[in-house]
């Protein structure tokens, strides 16, 4: 006996209800907000996207070291982060058995780290340790401008973001001025307007008018007030030379924040960047950088780092401190008659020097050691030579496997 099928109107609304009901099972799948790392696979990855925001993913497989070693910073991060205004949730996926829901996310190899805003990837590139993912992923999630409606809002603004990126703080400043270079220098700097701000506040910031821009570098205690004009390339001009606080402490990290920056680099070779002359010198330089933006200032210690200031033919038999005008590259230029700072007046000696270097009279010589991106190279050098040893060999046990079996091998990993 042959059954008659459903009408097509009840057949519609049966599939209707059915893909309802596949929906309400995926939506309604909960997720622990609890801070705990959340394993995923396909069968509930989707709904992960539905219902979470922003999902900081890691794309893994079992044998990767680098995966083993990545997962206790992501325990660590994982409720900072979940504690977060705008939560993220950390999860984990074995990309390797779930190879399918991979290859949709481009996963070629371990680990993978995206974060999904809305749904949206964004393939996560950045340091793998705890405290630096966390202080990168709320850069990644907070708004491009966020607008401050009183002191309390400004103090909690400022609080929030931290000491490790500038801080650039708009006062009577239009809101669209500043939103096209909150999102182009977004992963750089933080940016905020204030709608309503007190006269104690004023002084705080050191302002005394509107509008005005601050720039606040907290790591290093300083503000820089900007007053216009607002128009044309005055106000960019002003953002790219306060990514970098007036007087910038040479080291590996800041070299790397230098290489986005163009200007040439007033540099003051001392023998110890931390005793209490070094530290009256760098005040007299934080004076000079303000009134020369057209220039970086930078100072860095023999003491702390001898092979950066060896390119430089200094040693620890050198006369100190001294400046010179670095081109972030392969030369530098020392001004005739103001080679080395002497005791006493040493603004004087700063404004003679800079007098000297805008008039011609210097001299030009190369750096001994590499050039700035070669001195960059160098850092990781050694870890280089290690990886490509080891890489070589590999490669010969490949071959002679090869030569007795035809073996699979793993797709790479992902080192840091």
């Amino acid at each position: 006996m042959t059954s008659t099928p459903p009408p097509l109107p009840l057949l519609l609304l049966l599939l209707l209800l059915a893909a309802f009901a596949g929906t309400a099972v995926a939506a309604g799948e909960e997720f622990p907000r609890d801070g705990k790392v959340i394993d995923l696979d396909d069968s509930n990855f989707e709904a992960a996207l539905s219902s979470i925001d922003f999902l900081f993913v890691d794309f893994y497989a079992p044998w990767c070291g680098h995966c083993k070693r990545l997962a206790p910073e992501l325990d660590e991060a994982a409720p900072v982060l979940a504690g977060l205004s705008e939560p993220i949730m950390v999860a984990k996926v074995n990309a390797d058995k779930y190879r399918k829901l991979g290859s949709k996310y481009g996963v070629d190899g371990f680990p993978t780290l995206m974060l999904f805003i809305h749904g949206v990837p964004i393939e996560y590139t950045g340091s793998r340790k705890a405290d630096l993912l966390i202080r990168n992923l709320k850069k990644f999630v907070a708004p491009d401008v966020s607008i401050l409606e009183s002191d309390s809002a400004i103090k909690s603004f400022v609080e929030n973001a931290g000491t490790s990126f500038p801080i650039f703080l708009g006062f009577g400043v239009n809101e669209s001025l500043i939103a096209e270079y909150g999102g182009k220098y977004k992963k750089r700097a933080w940016f905020a307007v204030a709608k309503d701000y007190s006269e104690d506040l004023m002084v705080t910031y050191a302002f005394d008018k509107a509008p005005a821009l601050v720039a606040v570098h907290p790591k290093y205690k300083e503000k820089t007030v900007f007053y216009g004009p607002f128009e044309g390339h005055f106000l960019e001009d002003f953002i790219k030379q306060s990514l970098l606080p007036l007087t910038v402490p040479i080291n590996t990290e800041t070299l790397k924040l230098l290489d986005d920056d163009d200007r040439k680099v007033v540099l003051a070779i001392l023998e110890d960047d931390s005793d209490a002359n070094s530290t009256q010198l760098v005040k007299v330089l934080r004076s000079a950088a303000n009134e020369n933006r057209d220039l970086v200032f930078g100072y860095v210690g023999v003491k702390q780092w001898e092979e950066f200031v060896e390119t430089f033919d200094i040693s620890k038999s050198s006369q100190l401190p001294k400046l010179l005008v670095w081109d972030r590259n392969e030369e530098y230029e020392q001004v005739e008659g103001s080679e080395r700072l002497e005791d006493g007046d040493q603004a004087s000696q700063v404004s003679q020097f800079l007098e000297g270097y805008r008039a011609g009279r210097t001299t030009k010589k190369q750096v001994s050691g590499p050039s700035f991106m070669g001195f960059m190279h160098s850092l990781v050098s050694m870890n280089s030579l290690y990886i490509l040893m080891f890489v070589v060999a590999l490669l010969g046990v490949m071959m002679y496997f090869a030569g007795q079996d035809d073996i699979p091998q793993p797709r790479r990993d992902h080192a840091e």
